[in-house]
């Protein structure tokens, strides 16, 4: 039953994803490093905890690893996509190669999730359109830039709210810090490399090939939205 809870636990399956990235990208003595006393965490520590915890954790791995690998290791961390339903985008890729095809196909899926799985209010459907967030973003050459919407879970909330700090709170994606967002000490930006990995998964899946992606804003750092840029091999 204990292993259950544990492996059901979000915090200890994203400390997993972590570890394994750091052994495979850095070495073990690094995942060692990294991790210590983060064991003791689960979903019910508290905000604080986690937040001081991850800090701590982001700071000895710059023992380790350079930027761009941290960058790396927290993109393997990412929340997934469902696979199975990329699978009419992915094949439709394969067949004609059409990215702006891909794109559309993506923006009818998000438009959907929006009426029908969340049943959001027409008015603010379009609000979300026409501002470009959304799971598919907009194409520049060979780079995707896609900016997230708020928390599906608070996005009426998020339209309702004045104060510019709980904007971002609500409108953080990640359940493990988003509470914690605008206090000190300030998380590392390389930690919302694990939201940009979200779209690296997706896009991996399409293509069939390794993707790079950048954060470009973030409201762990101040901006208003998450905006990453998704560059692809193409």
């Amino acid at each position: 039953m204990i292993k259950n809870q544990l492996e059901n636990d979000f915090e200890t399956h994203w400390q997993n994803k972590l570890g394994r990235s750091i052994t495979e990208r850095a070495g073990e003595k690094a995942r060692l490093t990294t991790l210590d006393g983060g064991a003791g965490l689960n979903d019910h520590s508290s905000a604080r905890e986690r937040w001081l915890w991850t800090c701590g954790a982001l700071e000895r791995l710059e023992e380790f690893a350079d930027l761009e690998t941290r960058q790396a290791i927290l993109s393997d961390c990412h929340c997934v996509y469902p696979v199975e339903d990329l699978l009419d985008v992915k094949m439709a890729y394969r067949v004609n190669g059409d990215l702006d095809q891909a794109l559309e196909m993506l923006g009818e899926k998000f438009q959907r999730f929006l009426r029908e799985v969340i049943q959001l209010e027409e008015e603010l459907v379009k609000t979300i359109l026409a501002r470009g967030w959304g799971l598919a973003g907009r194409r520049e050459g060979k780079t995707i830039i896609a900016t997230k919407i708020p928390k599906s879970g608070y996005l009426r909330d998020y339209f309702k709210e004045q104060d510019p700090l709980r904007r971002r709170q609500l409108y953080c994606h990640c359940p493990r810090v988003r509470d914690q967002l605008g206090t000190e000490p300030g998380l590392p930006r390389e930690y919302c490399y694990c939201g940009a990995g979200f779209y690296q998964g997706i896009w991996e899946e399409i293509l069939g090939q390794p993707v790079q992606v950048e954060v470009l804003q973030s409201v762990m750092g101040g901006d208003e939205v998450c905006q990453i840029a998704v560059h692809l091999p193409l």
